[in-house]
């Protein structure tokens, strides 16, 4: 039995199992230095390492000495069926493939894999990873000791009193819910909330944004295909909800799905079962479904964009998050708490706020919601010249004090004129794709390059962000 290697002390724990020394080195000049290397080169060892470092996900060779790689993956996922496995080989066949999906890995590559895809998808992998273990501490700004890094869905006024009891009535009811909010308002964590307070909270979890994949694509991710389904399909592909049997899994935005995969997920939800595209065979799944969207379904239905059917079979437990202008009492609780937490992360010792800086920031109508002033708290710590943040620091418009609309400020109205040009032109098409490529195009290159900060200033996920630059082509 060989000793692991592990490369340094690092917060990221990558676990190797390979018996290919090669394939250790490899790893260590992909990924980034920060992450910790430990190297297992036998099933056997890998196991021992997953029980005694717990590492945030696994990469594993099928064909090992002794025991193989779907043996061990089996046993890891009674160990801990939340770490994240990718499964790869020199030898691969479709019913590997399958086998592998099937007993939980997260994904599967051959050997020689791209060097670009095994980085998406660790990065992938870890976003899930934390997204699962990441804490989601509810009605307290202040989780306990030693979860410093913990989610807390903070405010204290009568609107998120009743979301608390929400969360905590159809948490162990093993049914179906439907989280309504503006963009910003916090679905996301309401949905981790009542996955970690479940009876599935052991198993996996996975969320999938509808808008951030386009239509003909989300489709096959959440169901999967068959080889030889359309062009491209060469091979059998395993979906979402297949790959996540006994877990939950959230589907954000499902106000942007197609009315095709509306309808296979109106299926799934009433008998439990789904085909593949391009399949015959009906694959049987036990999923818990949460749902979110900012979007009015009862307007989108009176539209022809959702299905009646689907909307009330969503509609029996609904959890409506209020917009933060209709709960302005919560405003400093969450003001104290960005600023405890982001103190933090950018090493500043930032004590407090100014009361007129409070003030300012309570009398706003926040548009963005909770996101939006998190953001305006962050850039205020950083350019923070004190220890308190004071009203100059802020980058808010007064004019813009509780307006029933969007803020007044200079770049509000000369957005507002350029919008008004374009949509006078009559010889233009695709606005929103041209206004969303330019946007995203400026900001990565006012932050050169670095998409998590580019992800932060326009709020939305870097998966969301990564799958937009492949769209406009913006790798360059």
């Amino acid at each position: 039995m060989k000793k692991q290697r592990i490369k340094s002390s690092r917060e990221v724990r990558v676990l190797i199992v390979d018996d290919e020394r090669n394939i250790h080195y490899s790893f260590q000049k992909i990924l980034p230095s920060e992450y910790q290397i430990i190297s297992a080169e036998s099933a056997e060892d890998g196991i021992r390492l997953l029980r005694e470092v717990s590492p945030n996900i696994v990469i594993m060779d099928v064909r090992l000495p002794e025991m193989n790689g779907l043996e061990a993956l089996k046993q890891m996922r009674k160990i801990n069926e939340k770490i994240p496995i990718v499964m790869m080989t020199a030898f691969g066949t479709m019913n590997t493939a399958i086998t592998a999906m099937k007993f939980g890995a997260f994904e599967y590559l051959l050997k020689p894999f791209d060097v670009h895809r095994m980085s998406e998808i660790v990065e992938r992998a870890l976003e899930n990873s934390e997204m699962m273990q990441r804490q989601v501490y509810v009605g307290t700004p202040s989780p306990p000791d030693g979860e410093e890094n913990a989610d807390a869905i903070v405010g204290s006024s009568e609107q998120m009193q009743e979301v608390y009891k929400l969360i905590g009535q159809v948490a162990t009811q093993d049914v179906t819910v439907l989280i309504r909010g503006e963009s910003g308002t916090g679905k996301e964590l309401v949905a981790r909330a009542i996955y970690q307070h479940s009876n599935r909270a052991s198993k996996p979890f996975m969320e999938i944004n509808c808008a951030a994949i386009p239509d003909n694509l989300l489709e096959s991710e959440l169901f999967g295909y068959e080889k030889g389904a359309f062009t491209g399909a060469s091979e059998r592909r395993i979906g979402k909800f297949e790959q996540v049997n006994n877990g939950t899994l959230f589907l954000d935005e499902i106000g942007e799905m197609s009315m095709m995969t509306q309808a296979k997920v109106l299926r799934l939800i009433q008998y439990g079962e789904f085909t593949r595209i391009g399949g015959s065979e009906v694959i049987k799944t036990n999923v818990r479904l949460l749902v979110a969207t900012n979007r009015n379904l009862e307007e989108a239905i009176q539209a022809g964009d959702f299905r009646e059917d689907l909307f009330y079979r969503l509609n029996i437990i609904t959890i409506n998050l209020p917009p933060l202008r209709d709960r302005k009492q919560d405003i400093e609780e969450l003001v104290r708490y960005f600023i405890g937490r982001h103190s933090q992360d950018g090493n500043r010792e930032i004590e407090g706020i100014y009361q007129e800086a409070m003030e300012h920031l309570q009398s706003h109508n926040w548009p963005g919601n909770v996101r939006q002033l998190e953001n305006e708290i962050r850039r205020a710590i950083v350019l923070c010249k004190g220890t308190k943040i004071g009203l100059d620091d802020l980058e808010l418009d007064s004019a813009s004090a509780g307006n029933e609309t969007l803020m007044e400020g200079d770049a509000t109205v000369a957005l507002a004129q350029v919008f008004d040009r374009i949509l006078t032109d009559k010889g233009r098409a695709n606005v929103w794709q041209e206004v969303e490529s330019l946007l995203i195009r400026k900001t990565l290159e006012k932050t050169k390059g670095n998409q998590v900060q580019a992800a932060r200033i326009l709020g939305i996920h870097r998966n969301t962000l990564r799958n937009r630059i492949v769209k406009y082509k913006l790798d360059s």
